[in-house]
């Protein structure tokens, strides 16, 4: 199932002050198709599933009195509820919301600040606890485990994302991709099959050997990408992926993230962006720590369809430029 043709191609080496934007050459934009194309016929063996965790069969819950799930949702929060103490005053951040997220969908989440988004998304990172409710991860109750389970979740079964993209500067980025799976006690041969696997899922099969100084912001990304994507996790979480970049890289990272939904990731991802949201299957709006609004979007926007009537704009604009400096 494996589509790395979705996959915008990276641009060439930036300066780490150029983090923010894409440099691709819009003269080589035909060329570097061509060798995208190229590049996966090479490298259709490589897939998400290759690395995914093996959807969970169907279990029986207490509460369902002997009756099977049939599908087993890899997020499942039951009345969840999370109140902050701040002195003498409580702060409810999240207000007994319940929502599902099933294998295969790409899910928006979007709120102002402080609507309880992001501590939605921190819950669901194993990276705290709900003061009420229950959290089921892949059909396991995660909501009650202790710190060193909640730690051990986090390292095999959720993958994360987020907008800084936290590279080791002095390490490559095949280092930086790998470094997960030396905490979760992966032989040195296994964790380098993987992290090439990854990289080149992204589309940085030549770039294993730069460091983070040596890539461009989009580039970077897709590093971190790949990072979360080495261990298998049942879910990705991206929280504001694209806040660093500019329009035409974050296009490219919503390419990626489009593509790698396709072949079966679960992602939830978090973004105040309606122009980002548009590419999610799913938006999920949330208020005061409320659900207000959970719609399937029906066509998503293609980001890939989107990156490329932007540099073939910009390849025209260039070229119309270079023939007017010429006359």
């Amino acid at each position: 199932m494996s589509d790395n043709s979705r996959l915008p191609k990276g641009g060439g080496q930036a300066s780490s002050s150029q983090t923010g934007s894409s440099d691709t050459d819009p003269d080589s934009i035909n060329q570097q198709t061509t060798e995208t194309d190229q590049a996966v016929d090479n490298q259709s063996s490589s897939s998400i599933q290759d690395l995914a965790t093996i959807p969970q069969k169907a279990i029986t819950r207490p509460e369902d009195a002997g009756t099977t799930i049939t599908s087993t949702p890899i997020v499942d929060v039951r009345t969840l509820m999370k109140t902050y103490i701040i002195g003498r005053t409580r702060v409810p951040a999240l207000q007994g919301i319940s929502m599902r997220v099933y294998q295969g969908e790409f899910v928006a989440v979007m709120g102002p600040s402080g609507s309880g988004k992001s501590t939605f998304m921190n819950l669901v990172g194993c990276l705290d606890r709900p003061s009420k409710g229950e959290y089921w991860l892949a059909g396991k109750l995660v909501s009650r485990l202790s710190n060193d389970e909640l730690a051990n979740i986090r390292n095999r079964q959720i993958g994360f994302v987020f907008q800084g993209f936290n590279l080791l500067s002095r390490s490559n980025a095949l280092s930086n991709v790998i470094l997960p799976m030396v905490y979760a006690g992966i032989s040195r041969e296994e964790r380098e099959r993987r992290g090439r696997s990854v990289l080149r899922l992204v589309g940085l099969g030549d770039r294993m050997n730069h460091k983070p100084s040596e890539l461009s912001g989009g580039q970077q990304q897709r590093v971190a990408i790949a990072r979360a994507l080495v261990n298998g996790p049942a879910l990705l979480l991206a929280d504001e992926p694209t806040g660093n970049l500019d329009s035409r890289t974050s296009l490219e990272i919503m390419a990626v993230l489009q593509a790698l939904n396709e072949q079966g990731l679960t992602i939830l991802m978090v973004t105040h962006e309606p122009d980002i949201a548009k590419f999610a299957k799913r938006q999920v709006a949330f208020r005061d720590g409320l659900i207000v609004q959970d719609e399937q979007v029906l066509s998503p926007a293609s980001a890939k369809e989107e990156w490329t009537k932007l540099v073939n704009k910009a390849a025209t604009e260039h070229k119309i430029k270079v023939t007017e400096e010429t006359h």
